[in-house]
């Protein structure tokens, strides 16, 4: 039985029952009992639906805080009732992928960590806005195109007995086998920073996906920065051997990358190409455009 959000440290607890494959709605006990030894006041939002706990965030006085017990879906499914409120959000890390949460030091199921942090001050950090021909979403941690996107809606298809990183892996090899390329145009702040043919571009406020890929190493959450990481005309062999640079963050000085940084950023495909919005599928679109916003989101889960 939650008790009443009113108070010094009192929460919102959302829990989505599907995240990790059903961890949250596992792990649910154990973090209600180690807030309860906190003497945090809470009141639970169980639910498999982003509207509706989207929905049921929004109805909550303005002084609740939210905890967020899931994956990086998770988060991003109910970013749009914080967006403009300063609202603010913990992050207890407890989905399939947690790379957010690693950005900030915490590690899948560790509540009483999360738990550690949710009593200090928030801070601010900043969001990614992206709009496409199919809609707008606001992201935390941040977007691929190509062929990132292609992984993330093969890591449905992957063996039920991988998790985390084993999942994101299995998708790798299996995205190689039809990996395509299309021509791209990419503009930072309105300055041209590459065209030609590509694989993948990302667009990062984080540093990493797939479970420890740190696809873009210098990223800042406060900085007022986002950073694009693109793949020139790579082949299946060159793009596997550039990935292991990927999972040390040693990629950037390699040739076949291109990287910046700025406030903005348009990208234009000459064909249809798959993205993916912090690991959720959006569509095949020819164009986006993504800009910060800078200290947008108050976070209580940034490390001291």
């Amino acid at each position: 039985m939650s008790t009443a959000v009113d108070g010094p440290h009192a929460f919102a607890v959302v829990v989505n029952d599907g995240a990790g494959r059903g961890l949250a709605a596992r792990a649910w006990p154990r973090l209600e009992a180690a807030m309860r030894a906190r003497g945090l006041k809470y009141e639970v939002i169980r639910t498999r639906s982003a509207d509706e706990a989207c929905a049921r965030v929004r109805a909550l006085p303005p002084d609740v805080a939210v905890l967020v017990a899931g994956g990086d879906g998770t988060v991003h499914g109910v970013l749009p009732a914080f967006v403009g409120t300063g609202r603010a959000l913990g992050i207890v890390p407890l989905g399939s992928g947690n790379d957010f949460a690693g950005l900030l030091g915490l590690r899948s199921g560790d509540v009483d960590a999360a738990l550690d942090r949710v009593t200090r001050a928030a801070r601010a950090v900043d969001l990614l806005e992206a709009r496409t021909p199919l809609g707008t979403h606001h992201l935390l941690n941040g977007l691929g195109m190509g062929f990132d996107a292609q992984v993330s809606a093969l890591m449905k298809r992957a063996p039920a007995r991988l998790s985390g990183f084993g999942r994101y892996f299995w998708a790798v090899l299996a995205g190689l086998r039809d990996l395509r390329t299309g021509q791209v145009r990419v503009h930072v702040d309105g300055r041209e920073v590459y065209v030609g043919p590509s694989c993948l571009v990302a667009v990062m406020n984080g540093v990493r996906y797939g479970g420890g890929f740190r696809i873009s190493p210098t990223s800042d959450v406060q900085d007022g920065q986002l950073n694009v990481v693109l793949g020139r005309a790579l082949t299946r062999v060159t793009l596997l051997a550039l990935l292991t640079k990927v999972l040390r963050g040693t990629h950037l000085h390699d040739a076949r990358v291109v990287h910046g940084h700025g406030r903005e950023v348009q990208v234009t495909w000459a064909q249809p190409m798959h993205a993916h919005v912090d690991g959720e599928l959006a569509g095949e679109v020819t164009a986006l455009h993504a800009r910060i916003l800078p200290g947008a989101l108050q976070l209580l889960s940034l490390p001291h």
